[in-house]
């Protein structure tokens, strides 16, 4: 601002306008901190707004990092109490987090198959996970089970409990719409006793799945899923206001199925979605049967 009044100055510098107009170097200053400040609040507190509407999870760095990139000299403390002061706090996790693993039970507990595994195929590494959606009152669960090498989301359930049942049903979901050769696929979770109980690992089992656990207070050894439920928080579930359980399944399913599984691009996939990666991974061995313009209407179908 200063800069813009030595301009409109003829590039006169203030202590030599002042010098010429008989006042103060105070006199002049107290005059424009009465006026050109109130002017560039008003327009910096616009901006701000926008910007904290438009990245609604972005805290007063980041905002000021936007900011000083459109050529405002601001710093975070000035854009914080702003944002204070306009309710425009982003939106943060919530302080109570309620447990959905419990790890003291009777079971088995499987030694850690994925730590060093990298996946070159579909359906050689699933992992699982379960988080906690907040309601208006309570909560419910989710659980979910994506492919460690295209990072779908191939099962996923959501209950009013976290019983064994609910794990089993994101298992069934993956069961049925994956092909599972006996032997060749790794299930990864945490020691969680919904996944060490006998059912679910008998589930697995049945299938010819390999079950794998994380080591104790090793989260990030189910990273993967980690993110995908981070993902999750941010993109769709911090910020809403679900009814009931039946509103919150009917919203995370279409995050899942379109906007996760069919549009979200991932650095890891080369910036493709996990339907697109899929449906262009072709196995080496595998031959190419199709006929002749029919990939784009498979393409169209994969993501239908």
């Amino acid at each position: 601002m200063i800069q813009a009044q030595i301009e409109l100055q003829g590039g006169l510098g203030i202590e030599r306008l002042c010098r010429l107009a008989d006042v103060s170097r105070a006199g002049y200053y107290r005059h424009w901190r009465a006026s050109a400040p109130a002017r560039e609040e008003t327009t910096l507190r616009d901006v701000v707004q926008r910007l904290s509407l438009e990245h609604r999870f972005y805290g007063s760095r980041r905002i000021t990092a936007l900011l000083r990139r459109d050529g405002w000299s601001v710093n975070h403390k000035r854009v914080e109490r702003i944002r204070r002061t306009d309710n425009l706090l982003c939106v943060t996790g919530r302080t109570f987090r309620p447990a959905t693993t419990d790890s003291r039970h009777r079971y088995l507990v499987y030694p850690n198959l994925a730590r060093r595994m990298t996946p070159t195929a579909l359906n050689q590494l699933w992992v699982a996970d379960i988080t906690y959606v907040r309601l208006a009152e309570a909560f419910v669960y989710l659980a979910v089970i994506l492919d460690g090498f295209s990072r779908r989301v191939v099962g996923w359930a959501m209950a009013d409990h976290l019983r064994a049942s609910l794990a089993l049903a994101a298992l069934d979901m993956a069961l049925a719409t994956r092909p599972v050769v006996p032997g060749e696929l790794v299930h990864h979770s945490d020691r969680g006793v919904q996944y060490a109980c006998d059912d679910y690992i008998a589930r697995l089992a049945a299938a010819g799945i390999q079950p794998s656990m994380s080591r104790v207070g090793c989260p990030w050894d189910n990273a993967m899923a980690e993110s995908f439920m981070r993902t999750l928080k941010h993109e769709e579930v911090d910020g809403r206001a679900y009814r009931d359980l039946a509103d919150a399944q009917a919203s995370i399913e279409s995050f899942i199925e379109q906007a996760y599984n069919r549009q979200r691009l991932h650095s890891a996939l080369d910036y493709r979605a996990p339907a697109v990666f899929e449906f262009e991974y072709r196995p080496p061995h595998a031959a190419v049967l199709e006929k002749r313009g029919s990939t784009g209407c498979a393409l169209a179908n994969c993501l239908a």
